[in-house]
């Protein structure tokens, strides 16, 4: 299917992102899943930014979280 409508867009990226069975895997595999059935101008941009954008994985993906610091020695008390 080639479109540029984002009525039909957004429906497929859907699918292959944030349904059920998709599982909001990562870009490439988005990237891997629309290409099988789907094609329009700047299909890549717009999944990517479609993933980056995706509300779930911001607030649930471990790459996004902040990274922990370094961990340092604590004195141990000298009195309780």
């Amino acid at each position: 299917m080639a479109s540029t409508d984002r009525t039909i867009m957004n429906p497929i990226l859907h699918e292959f992102h944030d349904s059920v069975t998709a599982g909001h895997l990562s870009e490439d595999t988005t990237l891997e899943r629309v290409k099988t059935c789907s094609w329009w101008p700047n299909w890549k941009k717009d999944v990517e930014e479609y993933c980056q954008t995706c509300e779930r994985c911001q607030k649930e993906n471990r790459a996004t979280e902040k990274k922990f610091g370094m961990m340092i020695q604590i004195q141990e008390p000298k009195s309780p």
